[in-house]
C-alpha cells in the first residue's frame, strides 16, 4: 500500500512539473524590414545588413512574470519572409538564402536558410531553422540580423521584404 501511495504521489508531482514548465514557456515575436535592391549580380552572394533592432525582450519577459537572468532557452521557432513590395512580387529571384544573427560581444551564427529555391510563384517564404540555443541574444537590448542571398534573376526593381521571427523561450517565473 505505501508503493502505492509514493507511486500516486510521484505521477502528481510529475504532472504537477509539467504544468508548471508550460507557465515557462512563451514566444517572443519580432521583425523587421529590407530592401533588396534592384540590379543585383546573378549567381553572386550579396549581404543585406540591417540596422540594429530592438528586442524588446525585457518588457516580454516581464508581462510573463520573468526576467533574462532567468531564460533558460531560447530557440528560433520559425522565420518567415513577406513581400511587400512590388505588390506583384514573388520570390522566384531567389536561389539560396541565409539569415545571421550577432548582438553586442556575442558572435555571428546562422540561424535561418533556404537554398536551391523552386520557382514556385510564392511571396512567402518560411526558411528552415537552426536548432542551436540563441538566449544570450534575446537577452541583449538589440540585435542585427544580416542576409546573405544568392539570386538567379535580375531584379529590375527595389523588393522591400517583411521579416518575421519567432523565439520559443523557456524560462524560469519568479524564480521557481
Amino acid at each position: 500500500m505505501k508503493k502505492i501511495i509514493i507511486l500516486i504521489l510521484s505521477l502528481i508531482s510529475i504532472i504537477s512539473c509539467d504544468k508548471i514548465d508550460k507557465l515557462t514557456q512563451f514566444d517572443l515575436d519580432m521583425e523587421t524590414q529590407v530592401t533588396i535592391p534592384s540590379g543585383l549580380p546573378i549567381n553572386t552572394p550579396f549581404d543585406i545588413p540591417t540596422p540594429p533592432i530592438p528586442t524588446q525582450s525585457s518588457q516580454v519577459f516581464e508581462n510573463n512574470n520573468t526576467s533574462k537572468d532567468l531564460i533558460e532557452q531560447a530557440k528560433l521557432k520559425k522565420m518567415k519572409l513577406s513581400i511587400i513590395s512590388p505588390a506583384t512580387g514573388n520570390f522566384d529571384f531567389i536561389k539560396d538564402i541565409e539569415i545571421y544573427i550577432s548582438a553586442d560581444g556575442l558572435p555571428e551564427k546562422k540561424i535561418a536558410w533556404i537554398y536551391d529555391h523552386p520557382n514556385d510563384r510564392q511571396n512567402i517564404l518560411n526558411l528552415e531553422t537552426t536548432t542551436i540555443d540563441l538566449k544570450d541574444y534575446v537577452k541583449k537590448d538589440e540585435i542585427s540580423i544580416r542576409i546573405k542571398t544568392v539570386t538567379d534573376e535580375i531584379l529590375t526593381q527595389d523588393y522591400e521584404i517583411k521579416v518575421e521571427y519567432t523565439f520559443f523561450i523557456d524560462a524560469e517565473i519568479l524564480g521557481i
